[in-house]
């Protein structure tokens, strides 16, 4: 019998590269579509047939129809958000409830971890890390100091292990003199448990070695992107999961001799959301005009993105620790207007140039940059690379030849028609 196989995709950059509709593109090739880590901090868009959606715990493959989806082991899910995402995409026509499964060593991000999360910020003052709020770091470092609240829980003795996890984190804000008052999230929050129990709860890891051995094909869906991995990223402004490819081995239970493709995904330029190091930010009216034609506020917090030009140092070692195969540009029309295109090639530290990402790109990092002939061409209406202007047609190559990976797909806008697979 032949093997089933696992490609996975995951964003580049520092997230928000455009995951979910490049997932929903590929998922009519898959049978599975499996999340593989980050919570509800991850807003993944998809547009089509006029519609908007936001995902944040659900797997983007929830739209096409009679998909099975996973949310995976590394993820980490609060039950009241989840509840709100399902029952919106319920209303809209999407039935979830028997072909979305749910891992049961999934943790559960309980109403305490959001206080301890903003607890843990205010004690940072200045040297905040930028966090959503969510109370996704909180959960996973229960999980990593083997204090966490798992989804299987809900299903035996769960009051009182409820009642001693939440006891643990009183005494934790108690010690931080941190008022708050969770009443009322408390209450959504035991709704969304029950509501929880309505789906599949599984032993993933069982159900996606079951599919691969029955010849059938997964795609792994990453959230955030490379550089805020726990270990990999510009830590520590950084999440508090291993947004990398190995992540989809140990967020799913898959042994690493079943990947196969690794689809990269990035932005003609670059954007970031929060605090932390972005050697290539633009402060001027550039920036400004880029982050207005790209529409770049965060879809899940609305908050504004920092904006700047494609970095290469940053995708090389980004490319590197993912292994990644093929290459998926997004965002490509937003570049249309300019005159000028600028790209990242090198860095200059310490008064050398250099081209490996180093230790630490907080301090003293300066971009030297290429210069490249803009395409001045309204792309968005094209349905072919046949029609691609020829400086368009020199950047791809110049970004195949610097990054030494094929850039496959290109998307020249939201919706998921605006999308170009290349031959």
């Amino acid at each position: 019998m032949n093997q089933g196989k696992v490609d996975v995709l995951l964003g580049l950059q520092w997230g928000d590269e455009g995951k979910g509709k490049v997932v929903d593109v590929l998922t009519p090739k898959y049978d599975v579509i499996a999340r593989f880590q980050g919570g509800p901090n991850a807003g993944h868009t998809l547009e089509f047939e006029g519609e908007k959606y936001v995902l944040r715990s659900i797997p983007s493959g929830i739209f096409q129809g009679g998909k099975v989806n996973i949310i995976g082991n590394g993820v980490v899910l609060a039950p009241d958000l989840f509840m709100d995402e399902a029952k919106a995409l319920e209303q809209s026509g999407h039935e979830l409830k028997s072909r979305l499964h749910i891992s049961k060593k999934a943790h559960l991000i309980m109403p305490t971890h959001r206080v301890l999360d903003a607890a843990y910020e205010a004690q940072k003052g200045k040297n905040r890390v930028g966090t959503t709020g969510k109370g996704i770091g909180p959960t996973y470092t229960d999980k990593v100091s083997r204090n966490g609240l798992r989804v299987g829980d809900i299903l035996e003795n769960f009051d009182e292990k409820y009642a001693a996890a939440k006891a643990r984190h009183e005494a934790i804000l108690k010690s931080l003199n941190f008022d708050y008052d969770i009443s009322e999230v408390e209450k959504k929050w035991l709704e969304g448990v029950d509501y929880l129990r309505q789906f599949p709860i599984v032993d993933s890891e069982h159900e996606v070695n079951r599919i691969l051995k029955s010849g059938q094909s997964v795609l792994c869906e990453g959230a955030q992107g490379t550089m805020l991995d726990v270990d990999f990223g510009s830590y520590p402004f950084v999440t508090s999961s291993n947004t990398i490819c190995a992540g989809a081995c140990t967020g799913l239970g898959i042994g690493p001799n079943k990947i196969g493709d690794v689809f990269g995904i990035m932005k003609a330029y670059c954007t970031r959301v929060g605090a932390g190091p972005f050697p290539t930010e633009l402060f001027d009216e550039t920036g400004k005009l880029i982050r207005d034609l790209g529409h770049e506020y965060g879809a899940v917090t609305g908050r504004e993105r920092r904006c700047g030009w494609i970095d290469l140092v940053a995708l090389r070692y980004a490319i590197m620790v993912n292994g990644v195969t093929k290459l998926i540009m997004m965002k490509s029309d937003v570049l249309d207007q300019f005159d000028t295109i600028k790209a990242c090639v090198a860095y200059k530290h310490n008064g050398q140039q250099i081209s490996d990402f180093p230790y630490n790109i907080e301090d003293d990092i300066e971009p030297v940059y290429q210069e490249l002939p803009g395409w001045k061409t309204d792309m968005t209406q094209f349905t072919s690379e046949d029609e691609f202007p020829q400086p368009f047609r020199d950047y791809i190559q110049f970004l195949e030849e610097q990054l030494e990976t094929p850039i496959c797909i290109i998307s020249i806008g939201p919706d998921r028609a605006q999308t170009i697979v290349r031959k």
